[in-house]
């Protein structure tokens, strides 16, 4: 019984450990659209790339919490008038459903900070001018 009971504790443990690690949330819940390397075939992409959305965030919003602050209500209210892509990329795209339903406020922040510490990578060259 107490080997059951420890054995338990360990698994609820590493899911709650691995749930709240950023990096494993966005490789199980934002990594199906939006790719963490630098695209060799952007034939085959749903979402553009993270390097490049990091890109046009720390442009928008160089300041770490604003950047966030950004991301959180994007992704959970995304509009049009609010994306900061080049309008090619949503033509091409299509607008980023809201993700309220996938991803809690407080995971997406988890992420959010993540990702801005992150991303874009070191030799990421973005294409293309801003819109703005």
């Amino acid at each position: 019984m107490k080997k059951s009971l420890i054995l338990i504790s360990l698994s609820l443990t590493t899911f709650l450990s691995a749930s709240t690690n950023p990096e494993q949330l966005f490789d199980n819940k934002c990594v199906i659209c939006h790719i963490k390397t630098i695209p060799i075939d952007r034939g085959n992409m749903v979402a553009p790339a993270i390097n490049g959305i990091m890109r046009h965030v720390k442009i928008s919003f160089p300041k770490k919490d604003k950047a966030v602050a950004f991301i959180i209500d994007y992704v959970q209210n995304p509009t049009k008038e609010k994306s900061i892509c080049m309008p090619q990329k949503i033509a091409h795209f299509g607008l980023m459903p809201s993700q309220k339903e996938n991803i809690t406020k407080e995971e997406l922040e988890s992420v959010a900070k993540w990702i801005f510490d992150k991303y874009p990578s070191a030799n990421f060259r973005g294409r293309g001018m801003m819109r703005r």
